[in-house]
């Protein structure tokens, strides 16, 4: 349930993307963002500082988007989430007795200090790597920045918005770059939700597999007769 509780502003971003394009999306996943907070404090009185942290990224880079009206800062915003949770993961060995995994896992499965140090710096690095991803799909395998970039270029706008293309009374040529650019965008989009989350459960199994490995079986009970 937790899962799907940290999944919901995303999931709100991809549906509200779908009916009214990427400027509702955003708000709708800060509101989202916003209501996740109140509950948490309103039901444990407390709110974890990555939640927290979470919050203020969406709220920032989303309102620079709203404002702006350019999508390219709530596209940075997975990248910088998940470098932060890679630094804390990265740092938690010297915040604390015990790196993050062990604190997060150590109740329900017993391995070496050693493999906990090793797999909290594996999760680190996977961070730091999807947010590289991240970016990678934005500048380069979407194709957005660029059809973006032409279209700009070729109106000599500022901004435009991708959802909205017929309405701008664009001449054919203009029109078929901004369908361009809106179906790169939605490519983005998808990579958000399907590709992160799928890159994410290839990961937590390959974890379960490297654990399994070094779990360490509890002493037998001796009898005496």
């Amino acid at each position: 349930m937790k899962i799907l509780f940290d999944l919901l502003p995303i999931v709100f971003f991809f549906v509200v993307y779908k009916f009214a394009g990427i400027y509702w999306a955003t708000g709708a996943a800060i509101a989202t963002a916003a209501l996740q907070v109140a509950w948490v404090w309103w039901r444990e009185h407390r709110v974890d500082k990555l939640l927290l942290a979470t919050l203020g990224l969406i709220v920032v880079f989303g309102g620079l988007t709203i404002a702006l009206h350019d999508p390219i800062f709530v596209m940075w915003k997975p990248t910088l989430v998940n470098w932060l949770f890679g630094a804390v993961f990265l740092g938690s060995p010297w915040i604390g007795e015990r790196p993050l995994t062990q604190r997060m896992m150590g109740h329900a499965i017993a391995v070496p200090a050693p493999i906990w140090r090793r797999l909290n710096l594996i999760w680190a690095l996977f961070f730091v790597v999807l947010g590289l991803t991240n970016l990678f799909v934005v500048y380069w395998a979407s194709g957005f920045y660029h059809a973006q970039h032409a279209l700009l270029q070729a109106t000599g706008k500022d901004t435009i918005d991708l959802a909205n293309c017929a309405a701008q009374q664009l001449s054919d040529n203009l029109l078929a770059l901004c369908d361009d650019a809106h179906v790169r965008e939605g490519y983005w989009v998808n990579f958000k939700l399907f590709g992160m989350m799928g890159l994410t459960l290839l990961f937590v199994v390959a974890q379960a597999l490297y654990l399994r490995r070094h779990i360490q079986d509890e002493p037998k009970a001796v009898e005496i007769d």
